[in-house]
């Protein structure tokens, strides 16, 4: 076989630059989600809204594009997700979690992964993908409670992860910690954690141009999942510094 003939082999075992792609940036994401525990279980918060990313030149930047994407879902019998970032990702996590809990009813042995064990294969996936360069463009909170053990934790998009009392993801880690630093205690009821968590929410809309008035509340106790119909907070728009932001600041147009 001379060199000629050789050439279209040497091409398909090279492979293309269409063979092997990886996502650059994300195209359908979604925002903040707020994760704390309450006197009973765990208490999880995002909205519904998705933004479409236009990366083309020339094109007006992001555009509201989904208003009843739930990002929250439940993980077999003792866990639930919530994230933000890609939809399409979580999508692909959601398969590999159906997957995992597939094969360990397949056990069918009286035990079932908890949420610690989710958990720490979360923070492996999204470890491993990064490593390969192609990352899963997600931030997750992964709680839950089994034998009345209460765990939160969250993990992003590089494998970075922790637990603790109250977990929040993108301008949430900004915005909402804060506030559950000040008021957040471990005797909290359901109603006052429902109140904590709207209150974040409520900031986050003022101040999160990707966040929409229609959020859903997720509860899980030892009873199981329970994920609310999506509402809206009030609000309030009329804030001094709403009307007229730039009073005061120098240098201003």
């Amino acid at each position: 076989m001379n060199v000629a003939d050789s050439a279209p082999a040497m091409n398909n075992l090279i492979g293309s630059d269409a063979d092997s792609q990886r996502t650059l940036y994300p195209y359908v994401t979604g925002t903040s989600v707020v994760g704390i525990k309450y006197k009973d279980g765990i208490l999880l918060a995002a909205d519904m809204g998705d933004y479409l990313a236009c990366h083309d030149s020339g094109s007006y930047g992001s555009t509201l594009r989904y208003k009843t994407v739930e990002r929250m879902k439940s993980v077999g019998k003792h866990s639930i997700i919530g994230a933000s970032g890609e939809i399409s990702d979580f999508q692909e996590i959601m398969r590999y979690l159906d997957e995992l809990i597939l094969y360990d009813n397949m056990w069918d042995d009286g035990n079932s992964f908890g949420p610690k064990e989710v958990h720490n294969y979360l923070t492996r996936v999204m470890y491993n993908r990064r490593n390969k360069f192609n990352p899963l463009w997600n931030s997750l909170v992964l709680g839950g409670v089994k034998n009345g053990q209460k765990y939160l934790g969250t993990v992003n998009m590089i494998g970075v992860h922790y637990e603790d009392n109250h977990v929040a993801t993108g301008f949430g880690n900004h915005l909402s910690r804060p506030i559950l630093r000040d008021e957040w205690h471990e005797n909290l009821t359901f109603e006052e954690g429902v109140k904590l968590l709207e209150k974040c929410m409520r900031v986050l809309l003022y101040r999160d141009r990707s966040a929409v008035n229609k959020l859903q509340i997720a509860k899980i106790t030892e009873e199981g999942v329970t994920i609310s119909q999506p509402y809206s907070l009030k609000t309030f728009w009329n804030f001094a510094a709403f009307q007229n932001p730039t009073v005061g600041a120098e240098g201003s147009w």
